[in-house]
């Protein structure tokens, strides 16, 4: 058992490792920028292979211009543009106690008020539906305190991976002695049957995501409320993808019966310290051109949605890191007059390159070596192309062109940039190394109904955001709990468990 435990990890792991490959959101890994060799065509961020000279798929725009040559008021000539000045403190907003628990900090973003209301609410469907389809003899009002152990439960399947929550109570590798005896299964079941944030459909409701709006409402409020962001911030998708280790033990068939997932979610997120600060959701209502598919053609869909992530930075100096399905000089430029600043990775085949200088957006014939580029400007705004086995272009009014930064790499040691892409890939590579460490963490029960599948996801978030204010509280110096440990505490105080020592993994 041992020995295919081992199995199921390793291949959980290559797994991850190519649901990474796919994330083209903001994809960066330790060896980017140059490190990657041959295989760096696979990465978003890799517009040509390590000796091209002409333009790659990525970068293919007729020359509409000379070198040199002034192209809608984008010139050589670089000087200091002002750049955001930030003076406030980061950090959690309140101080919490040495003796605060994981159950204290996971209500900072959902309180008891939070549940009693899905108490309510769910005993309120579960009445109307038996006043539909007929008496439920088994059933009983909820309370507050199985609500806590009902989402104590659907939690630990993000300790314990498994495809099924009832997976607790069976006899097979995956069951739960230890917290199998808080409820039966059979009360569980009904609970998961009766479950709902929002019982009905009011008459102002249109949205699709009605009946969870009022929790993502609240949980963006305390997100507010418990932490001040750092100034530098990435917007991106999260790595959410199905649980590697469910993938690597299921049939094809199980496979095919998967739904596809019918929303979009994205984050923008604190490069400090990993705190996810807002959230937004994107339905996919149908096929049509507003559906997801959309989503990740359209660069003015993509827009939408960072206007949205940024509507509460107005006015205080963030820099924003952004990919190439957000970066655009429109974009850009409205930021900038909300004192939002930004820096973004550009490619001509994702990003909206509406005003950009086409000779910049074309790869020189003449050879190019390592940390070569060129910049043009267009009032604070530069526009920049970095050559180091590739060409990558950026866009910012955040750094100065003429301060220098650079990269270094294991191998190749220092790699001479612009500061703005020193910036970018340390920012952007942290937020990678987050993904890294805590999708895995992310509640593995998969339910059908989309308003649930979004549910779970933002539970998950949360949790992860409490670890994170944990980490950063005196209590982390009291015991250091891991995440796997801090995950583990929750679980049993939502399940009134004694046991207060951590787990060790």
């Amino acid at each position: 058992m041992a020995e295919g435990g081992g199995g199921l990890r390793r291949r959980a792991l290559s797994l991850l490792e190519a649901a990474r490959s796919r994330y083209e959101s903001l994809q960066i890994s330790d060896d980017v920028f140059g490190e990657s060799g041959q295989d760096s065509s696979g990465n978003p961020f890799y517009s040509t292979s390590a000796d091209s000279r002409s333009a790659s798929s990525e970068d293919e725009e007729p020359r509409a211009a000379e070198e040199g040559e002034e192209e809608g008021g984008w010139i050589p000539a670089l000087r200091d543009p002002p750049l955001p000045d930030f003076k406030e403190s980061f950090g959690p907003t309140q101080k919490m106690p040495p003796t605060a628990s994981a159950m204290d900090f996971f209500q900072l973003f959902v309180p008891d008020n939070v549940l009693k209301n899905m108490v309510v609410q769910t005993n309120m469907y579960a009445k109307k539906y038996q006043e539909r389809f007929g008496r439920d003899d088994a059933w009983m009002d909820v309370t507050l305190t199985e609500m806590k152990a009902f989402l104590g439960y659907m939690i630990s399947t993000s300790i314990h991976h498994c495809e099924s929550v009832l997976s607790i109570w069976s006899s097979g590798f995956y069951s739960n002695k230890s917290i199998a005896l808080i409820m039966t299964q059979l009360r569980f079941e009904k609970i998961l049957k009766y479950f709902h944030i929002v019982a009905f459909r009011s008459s102002q409701a249109t949205h699709g995501l009605y009946k969870i709006q009022p929790f993502l409402d609240t949980l963006q409020h305390s997100f507010d409320s418990a932490f001040r962001p750092s100034q530098t911030q990435v917007l991106h998708e999260p790595l959410i993808d199905e649980d590697p280790v469910f993938i690597a033990t299921c049939t094809e068939r199980e496979l095919r019966k998967r739904k596809k997932r019918k929303f979009s979610l994205w984050v923008r997120q604190c490069s400090s310290t990993g705190f996810i600060c807002q959230i937004y959701v994107h339905l996919k209502e149908g096929s049509g051109a507003d559906g997801l598919d959309a989503l990740k053609n359209k660069p003015q869909l993509h827009s939408m949605v960072a206007k949205s992530l940024c509507q509460n930075a107005s006015g205080k100096n963030y820099i924003i890191f952004t990919g190439p399905s957000i970066t655009s000089l429109n974009l850009f430029e409205e930021f900038e007059k909300q004192e939002i600043y930004c820096c973004g990775l550009l490619s001509s085949r994702k990003s909206d390159c509406t005003g950009l200088p086409p000779s910049m957006l074309n790869n020189p014939d003449a050879p190019q070596s390592r940390g070569q580029y060129r910049i043009k400007m267009k009032g604070n705004m530069s526009l920049i192309c970095w050559y180091n086995k590739g060409h990558f272009r950026f866009l910012t009014n955040a750094y100065s062109p003429v301060q220098q930064g650079v990269i270094i790499k294991r191998k190749s040691g220092e790699i001479p940039c612009p500061l703005a892409v020193e910036a970018f890939a340390a920012h952007l590579s942290y937020i990678c190394k987050y993904d890294d460490k805590y999708s895995k963490y992310f509640i593995s029960h998969k339910p059908n109904k989309t308003w649930q599948q979004v549910f779970w996801f933002t539970i998950s978030i949360a949790i992860n955001n409490a670890y994170i204010l944990y980490k950063m509280s005196d209590a982390y110096h009291v015991k250091r709990y891991s995440r796997a440990q801090f995950g583990e505490r929750l679980i049993k105080e939502l399940l009134g468990l004694e046991d207060t020592s951590p787990s060790s993994h």
